[in-house]
């Protein structure tokens, strides 16, 4: 393809605005120079011109000296020219380095908002995480209270069996058995005396209990 139709040409690099404003300050420059140098010479020539009588050869240096001014003032309006040329420069320079400037401020923001929208999102994530994870721990709570296995029992023999145990428990609250182990004799603290013992029908020796009483030995 580049044999035939050519290799394209490259594109010039843009130019540069310092080296610009460098080169337009030296012509400036340089035709301050020769702004100053018909300075010069014209002082010289009114110094001549006040030195000499009328006539020709004074007002031919009046006509030099008018085209050394004449000389002067073209340097001097190009170097304003110049001047004011290597002003706009510094201007746009300016301009563009604030372009440059707030391009960079703009693209640090965008980053700045991609990264807090990334920060937003890693927290909604992790609440929505942090929910599922309640619910998980819910339905695991759940899970474990509930019962397995249970056989279904009729409410009214659940009933019977709660009035039976109140029963059960109601004869458990009678303590009138223990009103005879209160109130029995005391046993004797000394053996009966044998002369005079009260015999039963069958007259047999009783004790004072009415049991028969062993025969001493």
């Amino acid at each position: 393809m580049n044999r035939l139709f050519g290799k394209g040409k490259d594109k010039a690099p843009p130019p540069d605005l310092g080296a610009c404003i460098s080169n337009v300050d030296k012509r400036a420059e340089d035709m301050d120079k020769k702004a100053a140098q018909c300075e010069g010479e014209l002082r010289k020539i009114r110094e001549q011109m006040k030195k000499m009588r009328d006539g020709p050869a004074k007002n031919a240096l009046k006509q030099k000296a008018l085209r050394i001014l004449q000389r002067k003032k073209m340097f001097d309006n190009q170097s304003d020219s110049f001047r004011s040329q290597s002003f706009n420069m510094e201007q746009a320079t300016m301009a563009l380095q604030t372009a440059k400037d707030t391009q960079v401020v703009v693209a640090g923001m965008k980053a700045g908002v991609k990264e807090m929208k990334k920060e937003f999102k890693k927290i909604d994530d992790l609440q929505d995480e942090l929910a599922d994870v309640l619910e998980i721990s819910e339905d695991v709570q759940e899970a474990l209270g509930r019962s397995y296995n249970i056989p279904d029992v009729d409410e009214d023999e659940l009933e019977a069996e709660l009035d039976a145990l109140g029963d059960e428990i109601a004869l458990d609250d009678d303590t009138s058995y223990l009103d005879e182990a209160v109130h029995a004799p005391n046993a004797p603290d000394k053996e009966p005396s044998r002369p005079g013992a009260v015999r039963n029908t069958d007259g047999v020796p009783v004790d004072e209990f009415g049991l028969p009483q062993v025969p001493a030995t």
